[in-house]
């Protein structure tokens, strides 16, 4: 299944069931574990018929018939065996009235409801796991048989079945993502947006040891180094050993989901003993070779007294208030998440921005950690990068184990003007933008093939995407990618428009809808193009083959004394100083114009409406300007 295949599936799943809980009585909140729990039994299904499919293949025979398979044949091969009621081609094929079957539950009671049957399914696949014992919902029965059937039955599409593409990870991110936006009242705490993440884990580069995030959410971060590691051609699950704290039991829920959908294991400690204020859960003090974390942001009223005792302060206490509480404890993060490292460990984490130059003890604390020379890459993100706050923030990188050149060295990146819009509230980083600044790290590193690796894959990717467009005049752009791409592909797109229009101005109602649609998907896959050249021409225009190079406005590297300069600062911005402003490649004449036009349009429009208004009024006996 290909990418836009697998975009189109989560939309329309999605759709299906937000549609159910539209017209169910349930609110996003009670609606969100379950949904992602039958997600996660259709996972555990498609992984189960795979598996058996595999040693079936192999399976002794006895009397003529191969023998049936048992749990301890899908132990070795690290999957979940599922007994027959848990089985989603079972549950998705039981007949409306399930109380006629007279079926017992895991304790021996008769289920009359497919709610009760669901959850018992969730109870015999926790049976087969530990990790997973007590963490998938068994809720089911808050809902209609009518609305969990059908719920079943949308989850119940072929396309789910490539689990060897990870499709239904992808859509469980996806409903994340989604559910995230909606529980307001969660304040979208569970969720870190995918391009933050995974702008951490690409700067990271975690390759095995002991991985932990103390503020774990749903998980988002072991998703995304599980899925960097395999990608590098090697098992995760072998290489890395996962461990999160979590202190909402509900979120350290759906991070074990999370992680059991992407086929990985770790240990997450969840509650009151989880809290890393004052629990060091897992006692990795020193041992990881990876923190990665999003934790909650100035967070007060956090206990001096318990904080002392609990330690993992090597820069010492931030100061406490008079209530003997720490009353911002943005650098109580930053200190755990160094003193967690090893002797070569990399730390990379989400911050609030104000943490960067905050004064006082915090300062304190700060140079400290500056002249430990183990601050690596600091990065400002701009405004709408998070579902439910507006506010902009940073990541913080260290590396215990940075190179001797590097030591006394930090590069600060400002991609604050730097992102896609998703929509009026929202911003990211696409997968090239996210490509081009690791591409500034390693230039900084001095890792020049990985750089020269990038241009290859964007003039590879460009060749495909313009074969699949079937439009010859971009042929010319595979001529010079990086110089005059943009512009030949940018011109063809103009005249596509341009194109587009004039036939749907020409045609009649009949053919309009149908070439509308060939002509929207012609002018989709020229708009995509257009994208990744853009992308291309930025990277390179800035540090052609491979020399990094400081740009004004967008990146620095300094020292420990010009961070001294500058009141031991780590706020990008600081160093970068303010680019000049750059073509948009929006031609203003051209749309200024289409905005008169567009404006008159409307006029027009509102003329029509007021005649039609006013002919309405007339006819029930009203005139305007007499009532």
């Amino acid at each position: 299944m290909d990418n836009k295949s697998i975009k189109k599936l989560e939309a329309d799943l999605w759709e299906s069931a937000d549609l159910l809980r539209a017209g169910s009585k349930l609110t996003s909140n009670q609606y969100c574990m379950p949904v992602l729990g039958l997600l996660f039994l259709r996972y555990a299904y498609s992984r189960f018929k795979m598996v058996e499919e595999e040693i079936l293949k192999n399976r002794p025979m006895r009397n003529g018939r191969k023998m049936p398979v048992e749990a301890r044949d899908f132990v070795a091969k690290s999957a979940l065996y599922l007994p027959e009621m848990a089985q989603y081609s079972w549950l998705v094929n039981l007949p409306e009235n399930v109380a006629s079957l007279v079926l017992t539950n895991v304790a021996g009671q008769t289920m009359g409801s497919l709610g009760e049957i669901v959850n018992n399914a969730m109870e015999l696949v926790e049976q087969q796991s530990e990790q997973l014992t007590g963490v998938l919902p068994k809720s089911y029965t808050d809902f209609s048989d009518d609305l969990l059937g059908e719920l079943l039955r949308i989850f119940n599409n072929n396309g789910l079945d490539e689990v060897g593409g990870d499709v239904i990870g992808r859509i469980y991110e996806y409903f994340l993502n989604k559910f995230a936006k909606n529980i307001a009242s969660d304040d979208g705490v569970f969720f870190t947006p995918k391009s933050l993440v995974k702008m951490i884990v690409n700067i990271l580069e975690p390759a095995g040891g002991v991985l932990l995030d103390p503020a774990c959410g749903s998980g988002g971060m072991f998703v995304q180094t599980g899925d960097f590691v395999n990608e590098a051609g090697l098992q995760a699950n072998s290489r890395m050993t996962f461990y999160g704290q979590e202190k909402v039991a509900y979120n350290a829920q759906l991070c074990l989901m999370n992680m059991a959908v992407h086929g990985l294991t770790g240990v997450i400690e969840s509650g009151d003993q989880a809290n890393s204020f004052y629990y060091d859960a897992h006692n990795l003090e020193g041992c990881c070779n990876y923190v990665m974390a999003n934790p909650p942001f100035n967070v007060d009223k956090v206990k001096a007294e318990s904080v002392a005792n609990a330690g993992r302060l090597p820069f010492g206490m931030p100061k406490e208030n008079k209530s003997k509480e720490i009353g911002n404890a943005n650098y109580l993060w930053i200190s755990y998440f160094y003193a967690y490292l090893n002797e070569t460990g990399r730390a990379g984490f989400v911050m609030a921005s104000s943490a960067t130059d905050s004064q006082g003890g915090d300062k304190d604390i700060r140079e400290k950690l500056v002249k430990t020379g183990h601050v690596d890459v600091m990065v400002s993100v701009g405004n709408n990068f998070f579902y439910t706050k507006s506010l902009p923030c940073s990541l913080w990188f260290f590396d215990k184990g940075k190179a001797d050149e590097l030591k006394n060295k930090v590069l600060f990146i400002d991609a604050r003007n730097y992102y896609t819009v998703v929509d009026r509230t929202l911003n990211e980083w696409s997968e090239w933008q996210l490509k081009n600044i690791n591409a500034i790290v390693w230039l900084y590193r001095g890792e020049t093939d990985k750089y020269k690796a990038l241009l290859e894959e964007y003039k590879t990717v460009l060749k495909e995407m313009i074969i699949e467009a079937g439009e010859e005049p971009l042929n010319a752009v595979m001529d010079n990618v990086f110089i005059d791409g943009f512009e030949i592909a940018n011109t063809h797109l103009k005249k596509l428009r341009e194109g587009a229009k004039k036939v749907a101005e020409s045609c009649d109602k009949k053919e309009k809808k149908q070439l509308q649609a060939l002509w929207d998907e012609k002018i989709l896959s020229v708009e995509e193009i257009v994208e990744v050249v853009k992308e291309a021409r930025w990277l390179y225009s800035k540090f052609g083959e491979s020399e990094y190079k400081d740009i004004l406005g967008l990146c620095k590297i300094a020292d420990i004394e010009t961070i001294e300069s500058k009141g031991w600062s780590l706020t990008p911005g600081v160093y970068v100083g303010v680019a000049p402003a750059e073509d948009d490649g929006v031609d203003f004449a051209e749309r200024m114009v289409e905005i008169h036009k567009e404006l008159l349009d409307l006029q027009a429009e509102s003329n029509k409406l007021m005649d039609v208004i006013s002919r309405n009024m007339k006819e029930m006996g009203y005139e305007l300007g007499k009532i």
